[in-house]
């Protein structure tokens, strides 16, 4: 089946839930309507719909390959690039200065999501080229942003981002690529990069590559690393292509899932060295390259979000016509059986894949409108307000939308039973797809010690607990409404912040004196705080939903959004108090087996 964005759905978790509404006619955003929105949705659904997502299982059977002229990416992408360039979707978010639009991040992550639930492949390229662009506006020089970022925004050129080698994975200080200072300002680059995301491929003219590298006299470890702007094809003056940089790629990883996207092993400086210009300072690389890296981080999470959404759709379409066993009472004649969504087990599946995708999308529209907050807020305080919310909900989106988009991608493989198990129903390429997104962009691991020693002690611990705040809020407005679903999900959502507020003292209290008992708990910690966010943010919408069918509208979205907040609240909520006990019960369990006894 192909997929069909649930506009409606995205159009109220962006406006109403996420809290995009408050910025829309305003500022920066003044043209900005409602209708607008509506409209770019509408329009950007067509394209994942009819271009993209049929494209999503050929290009998986298909896959990209070396030739001997570069990579080929499989058939009919380089047709869709093509349209998507020609529909300006590259350009939603950028500054207008270089041919940006100037609209929300947050509505360009609502596009995110449709392309990479569309076809998982084809919309891993355009995220990357958002992080060079979200780097180059914000530590390029002059010339650089006039040479790259219309070529970017317009999406004719693509972006990378090449930071690890095969011996330095996620610790950067294993580092070794090499870049030398030329007379005429240039540098030459030296290395070998792997694991780059559409490190070549045939579907722009140009890829702008961003390159961590070391120079002669750097400092040791993190505190050395600079990072540098190497294209494919070299930019004249004039924007013109010049000479083939001496950049390629020399081999494509053969991998679990995202077949149709390119892995490339990247070799820079075969023939004495690819040229690059310097991107900030010298050996401040990593600050500049984490401006890519947050960016990139919260579109991961909303791939987590789609892959979710697509393999719910698969699954939902399969109980409504898969026929097996027969309903508690059914009246149908005997020999003849139901369709399996009429099993109480399948809708407990279904409704765990709807309510954790929806908690996750939340949780990702409220980190980007946040960031937006950040950038294009009223006042200074709120523009302050809005970072700090966004460097908080940034490992939470990437961590636990990723883990969702792996668990709901597999509950949609065990709702197609032993058919889900084999290729020929495509529930289990969602699955093999899914599997990379909590191990791209700092593995889920590291978001969680993010989160724990860096987010955490914001303010002495004032963003964390400001939000718990405005959390513990919304669970008195459910328990003030006149729906006994809501006063579930109060109860449910007031007992989870119970357990969060507690597992946040705890870390709070020990970060400094017991940093390995926080550590080993920062995982447990991250996931109990998603499952409350989820919580919150679910309430949210339901109350949200409530308003509008006060207001007379009588269609069954409003219950559909109670319904799944109840959901939620009385089958994931209550891991929240579960989780407590995991995240602070400290490390010597962890460690009371010797490295060489956990063999035997």
């Amino acid at each position: 089946m192909t997929y069909r964005a649930p506009v409606r759905d995205m159009a109220f978790f962006l406006n109403e839930v996420a809290g995009l509404g408050a910025l829309v006619g305003k500022g920066d955003f003044a043209e900005l309507t409602p209708d607008l929105i509506d409209a770019v949705l509408e329009e950007g659904a067509k394209l994942a719909a009819d271009v993209l997502s049929p494209l999503n299982k050929p290009g998986d059977l298909e896959g990209a390959h070396l030739a001997a002229d570069g990579v080929k990416t499989p058939k009919g992408f380089a047709d869709a690039y093509g349209q998507w360039v020609a529909g300006g979707w590259g350009s939603l978010a950028a500054a207008t200065e270089f041919g940006g639009q100037g609209l929300p991040l947050a509505l360009a992550t609502v596009m995110q999501e449709m392309w990479n639930a569309a076809n998982m492949s084809f919309g891993l390229c355009p995220i990357l080229s958002q992080g060079v662009i979200e780097a180059l506006t914000a530590h390029g020089t002059d010339e650089q942003k006039r040479l790259y970022l219309p070529k970017l925004i317009s999406g004719d050129w693509t972006g990378t981002m090449n930071l690890t080698e095969p011996q330095a994975g996620s610790d950067l200080n294993a580092l070794k690529a090499k870049a030398v200072k030329q007379p005429d300002g240039t540098y030459r680059i030296t290395g070998t990069k792997i694991f780059i995301t559409y490190g070549d491929h045939d579907m722009a003219a140009n890829i702008a590559h961003l390159v961590l590298a070391r120079l002669p006299d750097a400092p040791p470890g993190t505190r050395g690393i600079s990072l540098f702007l190497v294209p494919k094809f070299l930019v004249h003056v004039d924007g013109s292509l010049g000479a083939r940089n001496d950049v390629k790629c020399v081999g494509i990883e053969e991998k679990l899932g995202i077949h149709g996207s390119p892995t490339c092993v990247m070799a820079y400086g075969e023939q004495g060295g690819a040229i690059g210009t310097l991107v900030g300072e010298e050996n401040r690389g990593l600050a500049c390259m984490f401006t890519m890296m947050n960016n990139a981080r919260l579109l991961v999470g909303t791939q987590g979000v789609a892959v979710a959404e697509r393999a719910f759709q698969h699954a939902l379409a399969y109980a409504q016509d898969r026929r097996q066993g027969r309903a508690t009472g059914s009246e149908l004649p005997p020999g003849e059986m139901d369709p399996i969504i009429v099993h109480p087990d399948i809708r407990r599946m279904l409704m765990t894949m709807k309510s954790m995708t929806e908690a996750a999308r939340a949780i990702c529209y409220a980190n980007a409108v946040a960031i937006d907050t950040a950038h294009h807020g009223e006042s200074d305080e709120a523009r302050k307000a809005g970072q700090a919310r966004a460097d908080l909900l940034t490992p939470i989106a990437k961590s636990f939308s990723t883990d969702i988009g792996c668990e709901v991608a597999s509950i949609g493989v065990q709702i197609h039973g032993g058919m889900g198990f084999v290729e020929e129903t495509g529930a289990a390429q969602y699955y093999r797809d899914a599997r990379i997104l909590p191990i791209y962009e700092g593995t889920n691991g590291i978001q969680a010690i993010d989160l724990v020693t860096r987010k955490l002690p914001l303010g002495n611990g004032a963003v964390v607990r400001s939000f718990i705040a405005e959390m513990q809020a919304t669970a008195d407005e459910a328990h003030k409404s006149n729906r006994k679903e809501l006063t579930l999900v109060a109860a449910a959502l007031d007992r989870g912040l119970a357990a969060l507020a507690q597992a946040t003292d705890y870390m709070l209290a020990n970060l400094k004196s017991a940093p390995d008992d926080c550590l080993a708990g920062a995982s447990p910690y991250l996931r109990l705080f998603g499952t409350v966010a989820g919580g919150h943010f679910l309430a949210r919408a339901a109350l949200a939903a409530l308003k509008r069918s006060a207001a007379g509208e009588g269609n069954p979205f409003p219950e559909a959004r109670i319904a799944s907040a109840r959901f939620y609240a009385e089958h994931q909520l209550p891991a929240a108090q579960g989780l407590l006990g995991p995240a602070t019960s400290g490390a010597a369990a962890l460690f009371a087996l010797s490295a060489e006894a956990l063999a035997g």
